[in-house]
């Protein structure tokens, strides 16, 4: 199919289902986004996460406006970028799900800002909330990196999301 033979008018709607189909052949990372409030571990898993600048240091994510955990984040004004290994596909599951306590088995510790940081994660970054922008049925949250984990090992791999499925980078380094 050309260029051509493709639907580009600007007046025709786009196939939520086909969206989503299409930014699935887009590899992404897999992060659980964490807070504490009121003595309650908070978290969710998110995959549209990215870096924004180097100075300041400065790293978004997008949430659903609709979602149940980022208001809680939102009132703490400050949240933990968990960075999952190969190992922890079933940390993102359990994080994805709603109604479930999320937390059951996790072994977690309280970062320098007082998130939640995950055990055995990739990395972790300790955030304040810089800005906040609407975008469709999203929010993009800008966060401030005010702390890091540098204790990185160095076999461990990233998760990734790839066409639904979960991933990793296969070879050696």
């Amino acid at each position: 199919m050309s260029l051509s033979d493709t639907d580009t008018k600007a007046d025709n709607t786009i196939d939520p289902i086909s969206f989503r189909e299409a930014l699935g052949h887009f590899a992404s990372g897999i992060t659980i986004i964490t807070t504490q409030i009121d003595d309650e571990p908070i978290g969710f898993t998110c995959q549209s996460f990215y870096s924004v600048s180097m100075n300041p240091p400065l790293v978004s994510f997008s949430v659903k406006a609709s979602s149940f955990s980022y208001p809680k984040i939102r009132q703490a004004e400050r949240f933990a970028v968990n960075i999952l290994s190969s190992e922890q596909s079933h940390v993102s599951n359990q994080f994805a799900m709603r109604g479930a306590d999320k937390w059951q088995g996790i072994d977690w510790q309280l970062s320098p800002l007082g998130n939640p940081v995950i055990n055995d994660s990739l990395h972790w970054l300790d955030c304040k909330i810089h800005a906040e922008h609407p975008a469709g049925d999203h929010l993009i949250v800008i966060g401030e990196v005010k702390g890091l984990n540098l204790d990185v090992a160095a076999t461990a791999r990233p998760l990734l999301y790839f066409k639904g499925t979960y991933g990793d980078l296969a070879g050696d380094e």
